[in-house]
């Protein structure tokens, strides 16, 4: 429940601001990108390696979040890959690290993509 309100609360958030870039945008992806790895870290320790398939296979219920996981990195991997172009990243690495890890790769290139953006933006 407290994942699911701070959602909310940043999903409302983005809403309201004004669509101007904010300076260091790109830490918050970071920090994000960063705790829920050593939580994935803590998660394998317990319950090992491919515990996640296990949960994902184990029913409908785990198909359809299974699912639901891999259209939404699609569908953010659709959106950013040409802004992404635009500032040089390396996509076929970046790629590797989302198909690897999920939300932890592809936060830490949200981050990326923010940190070379302002750094354009400043130059």
């Amino acid at each position: 429940m407290i994942a699911a309100t701070f959602f909310l609360l940043f999903t409302v958030y983005i809403l309201a601001k004004d669509g101007q870039p904010m300076k260091n945008s790109w830490l918050f992806p970071a920090t994000l990108s960063l705790l829920f790895f050593l939580f994935s870290c803590d998660a394998i320790v317990s319950e090992g390696l491919l515990g996640f398939w296990i949960e994902h296979t184990r029913n409908l219920g785990g198909n359809q979040i299974w699912f639901d996981l891999l259209l939404g990195v699609g569908i953010g991997w659709a959106l950013v890959v040409p802004q992404a172009k635009a500032v040089g990243m390396r996509l076929y690495i970046w790629l590797v690290l989302i198909v690897s890890t999920g939300s932890i790769g592809f936060l830490a290139m949200i981050a990326r993509l923010l940190y070379l953006q302002e750094r354009a933006e400043d130059v």
